[in-house]
């Protein structure tokens, strides 16, 4: 099993959730966040005054799936989560053990 982190655009969250609907994935968490990557912020102005936005919204999708399902989870992401400018994220991608439910405590994969 493997745990995938996407960071994305907030804009951008419906498409990814639908997509990933579409592929099969059952169950996701979802956390609106705030940070920043390279660019670190930018500068806006607000009446007449400058000041530095610094971290910025964005959502975090964590998923735990079955690694059959991990590429084409990453492509679906890219490809519905990209525009091409700095800013669209970043998908991390984490080894997992095991997963209980603690309902039936059911293990593996069938526990997802």
């Amino acid at each position: 099993m493997t745990k995938l982190e996407a960071i994305i655009q907030p804009t951008k969250f419906e498409m990814v959730k639908e997509a990933l609907i579409a592929l099969g994935v059952e169950g996701m968490t979802v956390s609106e966040v705030r940070g920043h990557g390279r660019q670190k912020g930018h500068t806006e102005a607000y009446r007449g005054n400058e000041y530095k936005v610094d971290l910025l919204p964005k959502i975090k999708v964590e998923l735990v799936l079955d690694d059959k399902l991990v590429n084409e989870a990453v492509d679906t992401i890219i490809k519905t989560a990209s525009t091409g400018k700095i800013g669209d994220g970043k998908i991390f991608l984490y080894k997992v053990d095991e997963a209980i439910r603690i309902r039936s405590q059911e293990r593996g994969v069938s526990a997802l």
